[in-house]
């Protein structure tokens, strides 16, 4: 009966079932089968929906679709492009930053492209940017700023593996950094090789810019300084981000109605952090399985086996993660694997904050990866262009990327430093 149902299970999978339904049936199976009652399921999504800090995935979540459908992308556009367009290269750092601006603050969700491909990409082809590295940087920048607070997987990874999600927020800036460097050199290379237009800096338009856009360009100082001045914590800094945006959005700016496009915002955002909790509850109860079946032990035992270095198991835990990133969503893939690798890591010696950044540094690269990376899809319908060509113009950023996850990866000390010197985190490798 136990293989019946099993067989039931993989058919579901592959006929297109939801991915919570999947794993929810495959967690009671494993306890039927065990003779453990199926309560445990419940139990964990309770314990889940104690957690103080879940509040903040849906209130930062809110804020970010509030932005995106308001009329900040052209504002903050306008504030790094006469700030930043007199570089060579300057449009192209102007798209990197304002993406990774939105994705820190909706996540890796297709809302970046979405909301700010159809402003850039013009933008870039008017200023003499080649076509493929315009369609290759905009499809790169979907998933850009996921290291950045307060980024819903860093909240969702703190969750998963219980870790400080405020020391999360610190590791991830630097590594973060490191990835706009790579790519923002690139896009200066290329923007002087085509002979890119450049926009001169004019004082008057860079602090008319600033004005125009004086009530959002504190979010990231309301966020961060409140959390570590000791003023706000995770969640009291998230509610404080969505009450602000919302009446900067509706009665400072006036680009949202409250009563017309508000609940439609809502009802979006929600559903999204809706997928995601019913996903980590059925997720966690299958966790619960794995780790009665003593599944991470027999892998841990495994890996021994087969490596003997801790720099052998992180390149083999980033070819898979390369891996997961590109076929699942990176909500699914924090919630289903982070739990069966991190014991792992951790035998290994890999400190479980920089196995966070090295984690979701895979996962962003992942959405741009061919052949199924998520985000390839979302920006061929996004501009109107094949599947093929994407995948073209996507390879140079890719190279960069993965250059910089080797050393974002091999050295722990970048994504460590800022949590031991302002956070007081003790590391645990040396």
């Amino acid at each position: 009966m136990v293989t019946l149902l099993a067989i039931g299970i993989v058919f579901l999978a592959l006929a297109g079932t939801p991915l919570f339904v999947v794993i929810g049936a495959a967690a009671l199976l494993g306890f039927f089968a065990s003779d453990v009652p199926s309560a445990a399921v419940a139990a964990e999504i309770y314990r889940m929906a104690s957690a103080p800090t879940l509040l903040a995935i849906p209130l930062f979540t809110f804020a970010g679709y509030l932005m995106a459908e308001g009329g900040s992308p052209p504002r903050l556009l306008r504030v790094t492009r006469a700030w930043l367009g007199w570089m060579p290269g300057g449009l192209a750092a102007v798209a990197l930053l304002c993406c990774a601006f939105f994705t820190a603050f909706t996540g890796a969700s297709g809302v970046t492209i979405i909301a700010l491909g159809g402003l850039l990409f013009p933008l870039l082809r008017q200023e003499e940017y080649p076509e493929r590295f315009s369609l290759g940087l905009l499809t790169t920048c979907g998933s850009l700023g996921l290291l950045f607070p307060p980024s819903l997987p860093l909240i969702l990874y703190g969750l998963v593996a219980q870790v400080d999600i405020d020391q999360l927020f610190l590791a991830g800036v630097f590594p973060g950094v490191l990835l706009l460097v790579f790519l923002t050199v690139f896009g200066a290379v290329v923007g002087k090789r085509s002979g890119s237009r450049r926009q001169p800096f004019r004082w008057r338009d860079a602090l008319a810019a600033l004005r125009a856009a004086a009530w959002e360009i504190p979010l990231p100082i309301i966020v961060l300084g409140g959390i570590y001045g000791g003023i706000l914590t995770t969640t009291e800094a998230a509610a404080v981000t969505a009450a602000w945006v919302l009446v900067v959005q509706c009665f400072i700016y006036r680009d949202l109605h409250i009563l017309r496009d508000v609940p439609r915002i809502a009802e979006d955002a929600m559903v999204l952090v809706g997928g995601i909790l019913v996903i980590l509850g059925a997720a966690l109860g299958f966790t619960n399985y794995l780790i009665d079946a003593e599944v991470p032990m027999r892998l841990l035992g495994l890996m021994q086996e087969l490596l003997d270095s801790r720099l052998a198991f992180l390149l083999l835990l980033n070819l898979f993660l390369l891996v997961v990133g590109c076929l699942m969503d990176i909500f699914s893939a924090i919630i289903v694997v982070v739990p069966l690798i991190a014991p792992i890591a951790k035998e290994f010696g890999v400190d479980p904050i920089h196995l966070g950044i090295i984690f979701l540094t895979n996962l962003e690269i992942g959405y741009s990866t061919p052949p199924v990376g998520l985000n390839l899809f979302i920006a061929s319908f996004r501009f109107g262009r094949s599947i093929l060509s994407l995948y073209r113009a996507s390879i140079p950023f890719l190279v960069l990327l993965l250059l910089a996850l080797a050393v974002i990866t091999y050295w722990p000390g970048l994504s460590l430093y800022l949590p031991q010197a302002l956070g007081g985190y003790a590391a645990a490798l040396p």
